[in-house]
């Protein structure tokens, strides 16, 4: 097994192209976008400038990694594919609809893998007609540098689909810890409580964002405070997966912080957009 299409070509993707090409494998990279592919690929040449400046890799393993990676906004370029990773927007209805089409369109024996975050993989798994080989597989930010991938396993996922799956994540030089199909698994399970209670003190006035972060770092030995790590996921994103974790567990305990909401609101969403929790401009 050397070939992958990775569909969604935003940070995730983008990321998720780069370890798969480093590691030799024939890259489909695709988007509805097109100028999301050339931004893409701009990103994985500088993520792999800052690897050869720290002398983990040189420039002919950019080269080569690049080479292999193809483009297109074509989704039939997966019919040839023995495995597809999506990892387009966190949104279940637009993940629905990519695994419908993709069910149609790859090779029966395919492995179609998913990045969500927090969205079921038994409902993903659900709109296609091979559930048994449907898992998630969540990698973390920023892929090319973070070790570990949940492999999330739904009802129906086949033990033969999980093996292949941890063993191409190890492949891939990454740690994979096997989970079951609960809303926001156990890294956001974990997570995003902290963050969202890092908002709760920023909104109620117990300690500025820097304050909070540096808590966090120095007294618990995090390598980033809660409220950067949310800028650097998207304040949209940890809000959608507030919301999975509310609507799927049913405790308050979930119910998203009014001020995350408000930033949401106003597209104050973090890192990409300049201004979060903190300022990026």
């Amino acid at each position: 097994m050397n070939r992958v299409a990775i569909v969604g070509a935003g940070t995730m993707g983008n990321g998720i192209a780069h370890v798969f090409a480093a590691k030799r494998w024939d890259v489909q990279l695709v988007d509805v976008v097109g100028d999301a592919l050339e931004r893409a690929l701009a990103t994985i040449r500088a993520n792999f400038d800052r690897q050869i400046k720290k002398g983990a890799a040189t420039a002919e393993d950019r080269d080569a990694a690049l080479a292999r990676i193809t483009t297109s906004t074509d989704f039939s370029v997966v019919r040839d594919r023995e495995l597809v990773i999506e990892a387009a927007s966190e949104n279940p209805e637009i993940k629905f609809s990519v695994f419908r089409d993709l069910d149609g369109r790859c090779p029966p024996e395919a492995i179609l893998a998913t990045n969500t975050s927090s969205i079921s993989i038994t409902a993903i798994a659900a709109r296609t007609k091979r559930p048994q080989q449907v898992i998630g597989m969540h990698f973390m930010n920023p892929v090319p540098v973070m070790q570990l991938v949940e492999v999330i396993r739904g009802q129906a996922t086949s033990d033969a689909t999980t093996v292949l799956t941890m063993d191409i994540a190890r492949e891939l030089g990454k740690t994979p810890v096997e989970v079951n199909d609960y809303p926001g698994f156990v890294s956001n399970r974990v997570l995003m409580p902290m963050i969202n209670e890092a908002a709760f003190c920023l909104m109620e006035g117990v300690a500025s964002a820097e304050a909070i972060d540096t808590v966090m770092k120095l007294g618990m030995n995090h390598p980033m405070g809660p409220l950067a790590l949310a800028d650097l996921i998207g304040l949209d994103t940890c809000l959608a997966i507030l919301n999975v974790l509310h609507e799927g567990l049913g405790d308050d305990k979930y119910r998203a912080c009014p001020l995350l909401k408000r930033m949401v609101a106003a597209g104050q969403l973090g890192r990409k957009t300049g201004k979060g929790f903190h300022s990026y401009v």
